[in-house]
């Protein structure tokens, strides 16, 4: 009965909205991981009721993005750099797997060029974006460049796991990325941009170039959110340090005492 699938889809489609505005506030660093909050305060907040809110933190929570708490609500996730190793070494292989056909499906439609001109000006807003250090724009372009290139190849499985992971590791790096930023004023200079080469090997078809742009931006992506947790832990440190009274960096005689 038509009428008896229209509420659902208005649910469906208020819980996916809730859910991509929730994201969208963990990526934007407003959520924080580590952050308690309950039902009703996101109800409230957005002005629905509990049960789409409901659907949709539990959503969260299957990506890995929240954690539920026992009565008391949801929380946002604390990734460690072991989760983000992972994420790299994850999403690389299924890049591979979505590029490797360029290679080795003869049977296969080649992607005209024209298919690529939408995607590469995703990748050229991304690039503009990290090349200014603007981390919001960037991600939102990126992610949007990453669906549509992975999409580009036609198995929309593998296109969600990856951008389900693309989302994973940018929340995982967001809090280094963000603190980075106010310790140093911008991120100019720190953050990849090689989107626009990307699309280029593959429009040349040339897998090869793709694996190794990809697996340079994986390494040059997890260099960088090392360095950044290890200086907030140096921060962090001192911090504690700080707030028992105590001298974080002692000269060598204090030291030697």
């Amino acid at each position: 009965m038509p009428g008896a699938d229209g509420p659902a889809v208005i649910r469906s489609t208020l819980r996916q909205q809730i859910a991509d505005a929730l994201r969208d506030e963990i990526l934007a660093g407003r959520l924080v991981p580590g952050q308690e909050f309950t039902v009703k305060e996101i109800a409230d907040q957005y002005g629905v009721s509990a049960t789409p809110v409901r659907e949709a933190l539990v959503n969260l929570t299957a990506h890995g993005l929240l954690d539920s708490v026992q009565h008391r609500g949801f929380r946002v996730h604390q990734h460690s750099l072991a989760d983000y190793r992972g994420m790299l070494q994850a999403r690389g292989l299924i890049a591979d797997g979505i590029f490797r056909e360029l290679a080795t499906a003869p049977d296969r439609e080649p992607v005209p060029p024209s298919g690529f001109v939408s995607v590469r000006r995703r990748g050229e807003e991304a690039s503009r974006a990290a090349a200014a250090g603007d981390l919001t724009v960037l991600i939102g372009y990126d992610l949007r460049f990453w669906r549509e290139l992975s999409a580009l190849f036609g198995n929309p499985y593998l296109a969600d796991f990856l951008h389900r992971l693309r989302v994973q590791s940018w929340v995982c790096a967001v809090p280094h990325l963000r603190r980075e930023a106010e310790r140093a004023g911008h991120l100019r200079g720190r953050l990849w941009s090689r989107h626009t080469e990307l699309v280029d090997a593959l429009a040349r078809h040339d897998a090869c170039t793709a694996h190794t742009i990809v697996a340079e931006y994986n390494a040059h992506s997890l260099r960088l959110v090392e360095a950044l947790a290890a200086e907030d832990a140096a921060e962090e440190q001192d911090v504690r340090h700080l707030n028992h009274g105590e001298n974080p960096h002692p000269t060598p005689q204090r030291a030697a005492e």
